[in-house]
């Protein structure tokens, strides 16, 4: 493979990898910072100052001399290490031991440079241990989204198989006659069998919906917005398809200035936590929604009287796949992606998503928007 398939290529990033350099002697830390001008530089004369800058910055290669005053090159690599397994480091090194080699090998060093240093070899080396680091990721990324796949596609099974295996067992026993003229039976069985293929067609829709937030999940499409109005509409339609008319609803309407907003992915947002409140308030309940306007925010509070989430779950609650069973049923509906995508949405507006309950008390969340 030739030489310009292994290039990193900085100018495709929106912002320029970030190198640290740690060595005890400035001039090697000055000429280190001039030959690498290409990308975002910081500098540390030593393992602690160098900690402290890794700790406070978004590092993507750190660059360090073995033999320092202190702590060595190789303690500063196990302490990187222990912060960010995934961390790259480059070990520059004036010693040809094979014991500090291993070493760093051992500690999981990605390459190494002699002193006196070669530029040419120095900016060679910073440039393939970066292409190497984001080859690892986007392998990591390709993994992670292939095991998500997988989960979902178990979960979308799992959860289709239990309506369609009632209705299934329903009009097999129609065709074998085990209802008889007249029987009681039937008509508790057949509403039951209805509410089992509204379910249905609700999970149907709702995987439609996911798998059409997820495609276009990156980007925003900005428009002006009364976010009252897109409240409003949700309230509607979340009442209309809940079907709980002893829930009741109190929509505490304000007039908002107008906002620019992903209309599509704010609606996505405010539905999954009206859904929700609905989910867990039972039969019986009170869902208020109400608006504030603080000087550079809009706040949208949901608030229902339902079962409420214990304090280990609240945590949880927004990573994905994960569902909330209050009954211990072990049959909660729905896929475990709606808050998740909810506070992803709200996050790309530059706002926040909060969570407050107790069991028994109920759950507010609270979705803070800025007006700029």
């Amino acid at each position: 493979m030739g030489k310009a398939h292994h290039r990193f290529d900085k100018g495709s990033l929106a912002v320029k990898p970030s190198l640290l350099i740690v060595d005890d002697e400035k001039i090697v830390l000055d000429l280190c910072e001039r030959s690498l001008r290409d990308y975002r530089v910081f500098k540390a004369g030593n393992c602690a100052e160098a900690i402290k800058v890794y700790e406070r910055e978004s590092i993507d290669l750190v660059l360090t001399d073995v033999l320092m005053a202190g702590e060595s090159g190789i303690d500063l690599l196990r302490q990187i290490k222990a912060l960010n397994p995934n961390a790259a480091v480059i070990i520059m090194t004036g010693y040809s031991e094979k014991e500090v080699i291993l070493t760093a090998l051992k500690e999981g060093a990605d390459d190494f440079i002699s002193k006196p240093l070669n530029l040419l070899q120095l900016k060679s080396s910073v440039e393939k241990t970066l292409y190497r680091k984001l080859l690892k990721e986007e392998l990591a990324n390709l993994k992670k989204l292939d095991r998500l796949k997988s989960n979902f596609l178990s979960i979308i099974s799992h959860k289709l198989r239990t309506p369609i295996t009632s209705i299934s067992l329903f009009l097999q026993n129609i065709d074998m006659g085990t209802y008889k003229p007249g029987d009681e039976s039937f008509q508790q069985d057949a509403c039951l069998i209805n509410c089992e293929a509204t379910y249905l067609k609700r999970l149907v829709d709702d995987l439609l919906a996911f798998s059409q937030v997820m495609v276009g999940s990156d980007g925003l499409n900005l428009e002006k917005c009364h976010i009252e109005g897109i409240v409003a509409d949700v309230l509607k339609s979340v009442c209309e398809t809940q079907g709980k008319p002893r829930v009741e609803t109190d929509f505490v309407w304000k007039d908002l200035p107008a906002m620019k907003l992903d209309r599509q992915k704010i609606s996505f947002a405010i539905q999954q936590i009206v859904d929700n409140a609905f989910k867990f308030s039972g039969e019986d309940g009170r869902i208020t929604i109400s608006l504030r306007h603080a000087d550079d925010r809009v706040d949208v509070v949901v608030a229902d009287s339902g079962v409420g989430i214990p304090q280990m779950e609240l945590a949880k609650v927004f990573e994905k796949f994960y569902q909330i069973d209050p009954d211990n049923t072990g049959q909660v509906r729905g896929f475990g992606l709606g808050l998740f995508y909810a506070r992803e949405f709200v996050m790309q507006h530059g706002g926040s998503l909060g969570i407050e309950s107790q069991p028994g008390l109920g759950t507010t969340v609270t979705i803070m928007l800025p007006l700029q």
